[in-house]
């Protein structure tokens, strides 16, 4: 158990190490570049793949990208075209089914 959770972390390292590349402001919190990159990052490191979107406005597109393992990333895009990882987590859960006839809810 322990085995993986460093190999984990060193992961998450790993990969937050290649996206810090992009440009940063010196305040910036979240791990911001090219949107292809970001994915394809996410995609390989972790396995993740985009289960949903939602726009924000006319601001910007959210997406949550998830992997089979239940490790999660939230990417927000803004009208400029920058895209910022916001938020990753452990755990996710499918709790609802959206179906074609669900569209109201």
């Amino acid at each position: 158990m322990a085995h993986n959770f460093s190999f984990r972390w060193i992961r998450i390292a790993a990969i937050g190490a290649v996206l810090a590349m992009s440009t940063l402001s010196a305040q910036a919190q979240f791990v911001c570049g090219g949107h292809s990159d970001l994915v394809a990052g996410l995609a390989q490191a972790f396995q993740q793949k985009q289960i949903g979107y939602g726009v924000v406005g006319q601001a910007a597109i959210v997406e949550i990208y998830v992997s089979a393992s239940g490790t999660w990333t939230m990417l927000v895009t803004d009208v400029q075209g920058r895209s910022c990882i916001i938020a990753t987590g452990e755990g996710w859960e499918n709790t609802l089914a959206v179906t074609t006839t669900a569209k109201g809810i």
